[in-house]
């Protein structure tokens, strides 16, 4: 089992979001939890760690796996437009 961790971009963010799409984000955020790399997410390849993004409506996930520690990052959290 993974611990999740939060940069302060997607804790703002969750912070400022509507009920029920914190409920949707925080539910796909920690199903991370148990499998690290669903069979929907995908690399993001211009970044220089291996940054992968889950989707969730029009609102994308960024996060970091570190498997030594057995930890995720959540990077950053955003529209489609604006979180690239």
């Amino acid at each position: 089992m993974f611990e999740i961790q939060f940069d302060n971009q997607p804790e703002r963010f969750l912070k400022k979001a509507d009920s029920q799409l914190q409920k949707r984000l925080i539910n796909k955020i920690n199903s991370l939890a148990e499998n690290p790399v669903p069979h929907d997410a995908k690399v993001i390849k211009e970044r220089k760690d291996k940054t992968f993004r889950i989707r969730v409506g029009q609102y994308r996930i960024l996060y970091v796996v570190f498997y030594e520690d057995n930890s995720i990052l959540i990077s950053k959290i955003d529209k489609r437009e604006k979180v690239y």
